[in-house]
């Protein structure tokens, strides 16, 4: 495909969940897409999700992704691996700089309305093993996806910026054994929030995280700047976001906290033509909002996009009914 020569009616950027659905429905209204995907989704740190509707017994996050290649691949989809340097305006339609991951040369990628997946980038935090912590469910990063999944463990949560305890309370509705450990050199309680721990008997732990191992079994050790050690069952992190919204922004677009972007009910931003889902968008981190948010935005592109009237089928070809009865 000779990107520079075409004029695509949504490129969409980003592959997880919330980019791969976009481009099923906007493919289904027969749009012609381009999907570039650099291959970040946190999607795929997931070992099993029980929370994403349609999968009883829960479903790894690759191959979620992987299905909903599969999908897209049906209606005549694909996904581009690369990356968009560089997102403008120029004679009223937007323009992207591609980078292929194959060493391929350099492109322009033309359309006429742009949609934005690109998640977010977490905040780092001293982890032993991250990768296999995060596999085997030692280590995990949200509480409201997998909270029922440790049920009467010992949890350890860290503090975070706002709203420091809240996670901690959150998880003491599923376990009555939970650590609350302080991020940062100066504890960020008030008494208020002491006292909301000591009602719901949460353990704090005042003396700030050092790091933390992983123990023979996969037991996450937490380890405090006063020499002490706590052993738990699960970690939450809690590492804090910023949304990948720089291309956005750089057109303008507005953004809030975690410099998330600022979308209507229908995922527009407000730049004209440049629309965003999943968890770029301020709101809920979950697969099920970013897929129900590109259904909404998918379908708004396509009716502000102009009709492409469908033409008269080849009458030489065979239509689908005739071949379903051969």
């Amino acid at each position: 495909m000779d990107c520079s020569r075409t004029v695509f009616d949504t490129l969409i950027i980003g592959g997880g969940p919330a980019g791969l659905t976009a481009g099923v429905y906007l493919r289904r209204f027969t749009r012609h897409i381009a999907l570039v995907d650099k291959g970040n989704s946190r999607l795929s740190w997931i070992p099993v999700s029980h929370n994403y509707p349609g999968f009883p017994e829960g479903i790894n996050g690759v191959r979620l992704l992987e299905n909903l290649r599969a999908q897209l691949a049906n209606y005549g989809g694909s996904v581009m691996p690369g990356e968009i340097l560089d997102l403008r305006l120029e004679d009223g339609m937007f323009v992207g700089d591609y980078v292929p991951q194959d060493g391929c040369e350099p492109c322009q990628i033309r359309a006429l309305t742009v949609l934005l997946a690109t998640g977010v980038a977490d905040a780092g935090m001293p982890v032993e093993r991250w990768d296999e912590a995060v596999r085997c469910g030692a280590v995990r990063l949200c509480p409201v996806c997998d909270g029922w999944d440790v049920i009467d463990k010992r949890i350890g949560v860290v503090t975070s910026e706002i709203n420091p305890v809240g996670h901690a309370l959150f998880m003491r509705t599923f376990s009555t054994d939970v650590l609350l450990f302080e991020r940062g050199p100066v504890s960020t309680l008030n008494d208020e929030d002491r006292q909301r721990l000591a009602a719901a008997n949460v353990r704090y732990i005042d003396s700030p995280l050092a790091g933390v191992t992983m123990s023979e079994d996969m037991k996450p050790i937490l380890h405090t700047k006063d020499g002490e050690d706590y052993r738990c069952d699960v970690f939450y992190p809690m590492l804090g976001e910023n949304a990948r919204s720089d291309l956005a922004s750089a057109l303008g677009a507005e953004t809030v906290e975690c410099r998330k972007l600022a979308v209507d009910d229908h995922c527009r931003t407000s730049v004209p033509g440049l629309f965003a889902v999943g968890d770029v968008t301020r709101g809920l981190n979950q697969i099920a909002v970013a897929t129900g948010q590109a259904a909404l935005a998918a379908t708004t592109i396509h009716n502000v996009l102009p009709w492409a009237l469908r033409s008269a089928p080849d009458a030489a070809a065979p239509d689908q009914a005739s071949l379903s009865q051969t």
